[in-house]
């Protein structure tokens, strides 16, 4: 089971540049794929279709104020079975050749994090996907903080008897799990994945997300005292593997 993910957010100078996105999907994560103990790899890029309200609530989070990387425009994602299979083959994330090096000079603002599963549910859409397998076509990826520590211990009360009940009973997802930081900015970080932009936006964003802007929601209170990642939360559809 993939129950570990090293996540890296990322900008690019040139969005067309097709030399690096050549090179990132046929060479550099079918390299990493073929590593002993990758169990798969993907790309993605955010910033995608999402609804009106997923940019309200977006401005309406607290941003953090620390020295990291800026980058949101682009997800790689590796899963792995533990944190240990990561950071146990040095190679595995600290392998740069000159001619990766030289491509992966082009990422901007970058930030990386590898994560440790805590939970999971899986959605009503679930057979659409082997476990342990690539994420969904579309992924909604959450990366923060809390202001206190008392806020930790609401934050995980709220995903275990809120939000991770309500998504398992969710038309058009597939899974979703929480995860917390081994390594990196973020301590906490949620992983929603869903079969397509349209059904993540009616049935997540329109009947879900959208408490966050409502007072007297406990999702609003959520909103209020997380502190969150560049970006974040991110909606993304994946550019490689190609969704077929």
């Amino acid at each position: 089971m993939d129950n570990a993910i090293w996540a890296i957010w990322y900008d690019l100078e040139d969005n067309n540049d097709q030399e690096y996105f050549d090179w990132m999907h046929n060479d550099y994560l079918p390299f990493i794929q073929s590593k002993t103990g990758c169990l798969w790899a993907a790309h993605y890029k955010a910033g995608a279709n999402e609804g009106t309200g997923m940019k309200a609530i977006r401005d309406n989070l607290p941003r953090a104020n620390d020295d990291i990387g800026q980058g949101s425009q682009y997800i790689q994602l590796i899963g792995a079975a533990s944190i240990a299979t990561l950071t146990g083959n040095e190679k595995f994330i600290n392998d740069r050749g000159i001619s990766q090096q030289a491509q992966l000079n082009k990422r901007e603002g970058m930030r990386e994090c590898l994560f440790q599963v805590v939970s999971r549910v899986d959605g009503p859409e679930t057979n659409l996907k082997t476990p342990g397998t690539t994420p969904a076509p579309v992924i909604q990826m959450g990366s923060f903080r809390t202001k206190t520590i008392d806020d930790e211990f609401d934050v995980c009360s709220w995903y275990t008897q809120h939000r991770l009940p309500a998504i398992a009973r969710l038309s058009g997802c597939i899974a979703a799990r929480t995860m917390l930081c081994a390594a990196g900015w973020a301590k906490f970080s949620v992983l929603y994945e869903f079969t397509s932009l349209e059904d993540r936006r009616k049935n997540f964003e329109e009947k879900h997300e959208a408490m966050g802007l409502t007072d007297d929601k406990w999702t609003h209170k959520i909103h209020n005292y997380t502190v969150h990642a560049p970006g974040s939360p991110s909606v993304a559809e994946r550019l490689w593997p190609p969704v077929s």
